[in-house]
């Protein structure tokens, strides 16, 4: 069966299911609603509260996914602090940038605790997330190297996400049961149909099977503009299986395929532009040990092994026959196996007044990229090759009293490079970190942190060699002598965190803190001119330009270390909720700087402001919301310019500022029910986020770079029903 059909049939069955469900849990809601705080051990593989963390720590649960009803998994991003997305529209993967960090590596993400590493490069970003929103449970963002325990190379911050598991189905004492998932939407025509079942025969054994279909057609704009090749089907599946063998056990396997299929690339009226008849296959499988009892002090571990493929096979379907694309049919793939384990221990023990977790863990993954392109040169710009990543950490938490805490930490970093002409590289690094928190009074605590974080070079920025295709041929250098980046952070924060303060059972959360990241041998793609041309640097690595030109004066470009670069900025989250009503908000604010040329960097994306406001009437029963986002303009002067060569432009265009408001609906007769609605950009605003552009092939010298604009006033509906073997029992 093609992938559309197996999408329609999916999404009909899943429809169909959640309607005829609907009037199987019709039990009362409940009319109390308790804050709870969410729990995390991203930050320091130690649990603690999010709101109590003393770190840029923010969390996305259950709750806040519904409101949400996302399309694409960045929509579930709304309202966390310095995170933004680099995306395309003909093209469902998200890069993730933390704080002006992004791409290689620099943001590590992991699903169910596997590394996401896949890269091709184009004009995009160099590393796509492929995830499907509706398979999530939670998220957890740490922002900066305060996570540097967590793996290698996140000198921006780590984004985990969970997929569902048994126990996010079925309810305590249930045996088993389901999930079912409708959604429909305008804006031309989007669906969704999912179905999650799971059982629980034994108190330790239980497994949860699932699978979603997603389509979006081509999307309009604010303008009321159809943006071309907007279009996508997504295809899931999801399989857990949880063993507790004895006591403090447990054992968990988990495999998710993830099936996308699109058409990347702007077609013209001439049909002269490259486009390409896309797939991508995104498979993780997870094992993971887990021991836990209260009364063993000693011994609280985690092993987790995990293997990731993710895979792009593309069929070119239009443009011209070129020796850098090959001909109308011609196929090439993209392939990234990752394969890696982490693991850890957390030992507890007293001295007098002094409590002490003392946590020790090594980790280790292994990138093997393999590029198969017989008629075009795609392997030459994503090399092949071998990444080898290990490191150690230990980290010592002490508690004082009700008011200190004092984290230290020690991580040693490892990395190999081999490419497949025999080129290599390696290094090591021991970078440390340190955490003092102080609480005066129970209800609000200030910390300070100094935190490094090391990232070893990527396959691609040491070893991409080849020459760009015409209109523009200029030549990509290999840099062997590329050196890992160092991140320097140091920042302030505090936490206040209050309940009861107006009226009973009401919470108020505010996180907000300042940074500064000071990144020595920061990686850039700079231009390598011909002698004679100013503005130009000359190759690093023993390479040498020797490109003529195409009508111009001769250029390269190349990944190379700049000296010294800064990043600095002001983040804060904040969020109250009285029950009846509530409010949260969230904003930040950074600049960042090529310290050496005293330039901006390309990646910085401008200050935001996100808001969220509701109300719960009718016994709580209903929910209204009202999200807004601000964000500000990205003037010319705050983006690098351009190579000083005729014709080019650079990798961003400037773009206006804009605010999108978008209002949200929700019924639920019982804890089991949820029916949805949403209005997305309620006034049909028309606006480009920062860094969404995609290329259009027009004459030579000519404007390339297009905006991406984002969708424009969108309705979507949808149906939720979870069922439990409680409803049959009860009758």
């Amino acid at each position: 069966m093609s992938g559309f059909g197996r999408s329609a049939e999916a999404l009909s069955v899943g429809v169909s299911a959640v309607a005829l469900m609907s009037g199987l849990a019709l039990s009362p809601a409940s009319a109390q609603t308790t804050y709870l705080d969410p729990i995390t051990v991203v930050a320091s593989r130690t649990e603690e509260v999010v709101s109590q963390a003393l770190a840029g720590v923010s969390a996305v649960r259950g709750e806040q996914l519904n409101q949400l009803m996302p399309t694409r998994a960045e929509d579930a991003f709304f309202g966390v602090p310095s995170v933004n997305f680099q995306e395309r529209a003909d093209d469902p993967g998200m890069a993730i940038n933390i704080r002006g960090l992004q791409d290689f590596g620099r943001v590590a993400v992991v699903i169910d605790g596997a590394r996401q590493n896949f890269q091709r490069t184009g004009h995009q970003a160099d590393g796509l997330v492929y995830s499907e929103p509706e398979l999530l449970a939670g998220i957890d963002v740490v922002r900066g190297p305060v996570a540097n325990i967590y793996g290698s190379g996140a000198i921006g911050g780590v984004v985990s996400m969970r997929t569902l598991d048994t126990n996010d189905i079925l309810k305590p004492g249930e045996r088993f049961g389901g999930q079912l998932h409708g959604l429909v939407g305008s804006n031309m025509v989007q669906g969704l149909g999912s179905a999650f079942f799971a059982a629980r025969p034994t108190d330790n054994f239980d497994f949860m099977v699932g699978t979603t279909a997603r389509h979006r057609s081509d999307y309009k704009d604010g303008n009321g503009d159809l943006v071309p090749n907007s279009h996508f089907r997504v295809i899931t599946e999801i399989g857990k299986v949880n063993v507790r063998p004895a006591d403090g056990h447990e054992v968990k396997f988990g495999f998710i395929n993830y099936q996308a299929d699109y058409d990347n690339g702007l077609p013209n009226e001439t049909h002269t532009a490259t486009v390409y008849k896309t797939d991508v296959n995104n498979q993780i499988a997870t094992g993971r040990w887990r021991y836990n009892r209260p009364d063993d002090r000693l011994f609280d571990f985690d092993i987790n092994t995990y293997w990731t493929k993710t895979k792009t096979t593309q069929v070119k379907t239009e443009g011209t026959n070129s020796s850098i694309t090959g001909a109308l049919g011609s196929q090439r793939s993209f392939q990234i196996d990752t394969v890696g384990i982490d693991a850890h221990n957390t030992s507890r023990f007293d001295l007098g007044d002094f409590r002490f977790a003392w946590t020790n863990g090594a980790d280790a993954f292994r990138d093997e990229v393999e590029v198969v392109d017989p008629s075009g040169t795609a392997r030459l710009f994503t090399p092949n090759g071998e990444r080898t990543v290990s490191g150690a950490f230990t980290q010592i938490r002490m508690n004082y009293s009700t008011w200190f805490e004092l984290l230290g930490a020690l991580r040693y970093d490892n990395y190999r490079l081999d490419g497949a002409n025999g080129d290599g590289s390696s290094g090591d690094r021991i970078s440390p970190k340190i955490t003092v928190g102080i609480t005066p009074v129970p209800w609000f605590t200030v910390y300070g942190i100094y935190a490094e974080g090391y990232r070893a070079p990527a396959i691609t920025e040491v070893f991409v060699a080849g020459t760009h295709p015409e209109p523009a041929p200029f030549d990509l250098l290999s840099n062997p002598a590329l050196r890992p980046e160092i991140g320097k952070n140091k920042e302030i924060g505090i936490n206040i965190r209050q309940d009861n303060l107006f009226v009973a059972n009401d919470a108020l959360r505010i996180k907000a803190n300042v940074f500064q990241n000071d990144v020595t041998d920061f990686v850039e793609f700079v231009p390598i001119v011909n002698p004679g041309v100013p503005g130009g640097v000359p190759a690093q690595g023993g390479q040498f330009c020797t490109n003529l030109g195409f009508g111009f004066v001769g250029i390269c470009e190349q990944y190379q270390n700049i000296p010294s670069a800064r990043i600095r900025g002001a983040e804060f989250e904040a969020s109250y909720d009285a029950g009846d009503w509530f409010l949260a908000m969230a904003g930040s604010v950074q600049e960042g700087e090529n310290l050496t040329k005293n330039q901006p960097l390309v990646k910085i994306y401008p200050p935001q402001l996100a808001t969220t406001v509701g109300v719960r009437v009718w016994e709580r029963k209903v929910t209204l919301a009202v999200r807004w986002l601000a964000v500000a303009e990205k003037k010319a002067d705050d983006i690098p310019p351009p190579p000083p060569v005729p014709g080019f432009q650079g990798s961003a265009l400037p773009t206006d500022g804009y605010n999108v408001v978008s209002v949200y609906a929700d019924y639920r007769p019982s804890d089991d029910v949820i029916l949805a609605f949403a209005v997305e950009n309620l006034f049909n605003q028309y606006y480009v986020r920062y860094l969404d552009l995609r290329t259009l092939s027009t004459a030579f010298g000519s404007n390339n770079l297009v905006p991406s604009p984002s969708p424009g006033i969108t309705f979507k509906g949808s149906l939720k029903v979870r069922f439990g073997d409680t409803f049959f029992k009860n009758g």
